[in-house]
């Protein structure tokens, strides 16, 4: 059985949404199980695992060990981490070391979604895994010591970057510019940092893959065909400004008449539209590995957004 933390959030819920079409057990939990404070963790466990809990539900599984922990949950108001710092460190490291503990100590594998913000956008070309960190902003502090903290503590971990995320029922890019662009004149979006849209649902279609294909291989095949453990890039492919995105959502409602209104969007610089926490001017990711080891071939970015655009889910 899977245990979902951050069930709650967009990213949760769309894993949430995929095990149940998959039919792969699974709790979930959000605020209700604080992450920062570990016995917490552990006392949650016990009582999942413990036949009792199972008694008054319907669905009763033969075996209730949790196997694998998803961790979803994160502080990711970017530039709120900058006045915030111990708030964020509080989520994203401490929960991170508390998850992973448990997740060691009661046996189960761990999968952890991390950032492109790892990196400080000084390099041109995408990315790889062992690329270098140098984060630029306390958010990408926190996620990259979080990485750090995991490894440290356990060996069976799945850390997934990702990066610029959108999906259903988040107040996310899509979200927000699909908003403003039917109810204002005009726009600026800035067009000097550089990085790749990624689906949520694509995100989560691979990592249930990456889950499935570790449980086939340790009860069928032996580990030598299970996925190595380790860090490892999914975004959806190719790469945009802000901007290009921005043009993109706009292209794409205006099509599937999701935006009814004519707003023109502004390119302008990071210097031109200030914000608190500093942003990478280029963090696009190398996915070649997660690629090379599930046989998949990643959506591009423009083909994800216009199906999703096309569904009209953003607007819940």
């Amino acid at each position: 059985m899977l245990w979902l933390i951050g069930c709650k959030g967009m990213l949760g819920r769309e894993f949430a949404h995929q095990l149940s079409e998959k039919r792969i057990p699974f709790v979930g939990t959000g605020s209700d199980v604080d992450i920062a404070e570990a016995e917490k963790l552990d006392a949650f466990v016990d009582k999942t695992e413990s036949a009792s809990y199972y008694a008054s539900r319907n669905d009763v599984k033969k075996d209730n060990k949790i196997d694998w922990i998803i961790n979803c949950a994160a502080y990711t108001a970017v530039d709120n981490a900058e006045d915030e710092a111990e708030k964020a460190y509080r989520t994203n490291c401490t929960g991170a070391l508390n998850i992973a503990r448990t997740a060691r100590s009661h046996g189960a594998k761990l999968v952890h979604i991390s950032t492109d913000y790892v990196f400080d956008g000084k390099g041109r070309s995408p990315y790889t895994e062992d690329a270098p960190k140098s984060p630029i902003n306390i958010y990408g502090k926190t996620k990259a010591e979080s990485e750090d903290l995991i490894a440290q503590a356990m060996t069976q971990y799945y850390i997934i970057r990702t990066s610029w995320l959108y999906g259903s029922g988040g107040r996310n890019f899509v979200y927000t510019m699909t908003r403003a662009m039917n109810e204002r004149e005009s726009v600026s979006v800035v067009n000097d940092q550089r990085g790749t849209p990624t689906f949520c649902g694509d995100l989560v279609f691979a990592v249930i893959k990456l889950i499935k294909k570790e449980m086939g291989a340790t009860s069928l095949f032996g580990k030598k065909s299970a996925a190595p453990y380790g860090i490892y890039h999914f975004s959806n492919s190719g790469e945009a400004t802000w901007f290009e995105f921005a043009c993109a959502i706009r292209d794409y409602g205006k099509k599937y008449e999701k935006i009814m209104h004519d707003c023109k969007i502004q390119p302008c610089s990071s210097d031109e539209y200030k914000t608190k926490a500093a942003r990478p001017s280029y963090s696009v990711l190398d996915c070649t590995k997660i690629e090379t080891t599930l046989g998949i071939k990643i959506p591009s970015w423009q083909v994800s957004l216009e199906r999703f655009i096309k569904s009209g889910k953003f607007e819940s």
